[in-house]
């Protein structure tokens, strides 16, 4: 425990006590958050911060309108078939180096 009472490793944890994060704590761990689909709706900080709450909707919605721009669909059996075709042929015109083409 430090000099306040409170144990410093609370200070430090997201949606423990009541509003013991601060904005860069919080920032700190929203890589790690998102990526391990907490709800992030339910973190203490969120429910008091404005400006963090803003930001987690903002980035909610960029990833949601990154996943339009990615195709959904696999390539058509055409461009499988070319890049088989492309690659025999430079297995076959190579001298069985692996170094990169000079220009």
């Amino acid at each position: 425990m430090n000099a306040g009472g409170k144990n410093s490793e609370s200070m430090k944890t997201i949606g423990q006590s009541t509003n013991s994060t601060t904005c860069a704590e919080f920032q700190d761990q929203l890589p790690e958050l998102f990526e391990s689909g907490a709800d992030l709706k339910e973190q203490e900080h969120l429910k008091t911060c404005e400006q963090c709450s803003a930001l987690v909707s903002d980035l909610e919605y960029i990833a949601q309108q990154a996943k339009l721009l990615l195709p959904i669909h696999d390539p058509s059996p055409a461009v499988w078939e070319n890049i088989q075709t492309s690659l025999a042929g430079d297995k076959n015109s190579g001298s069985g180096s692996s170094s990169s083409p000079t220009k």
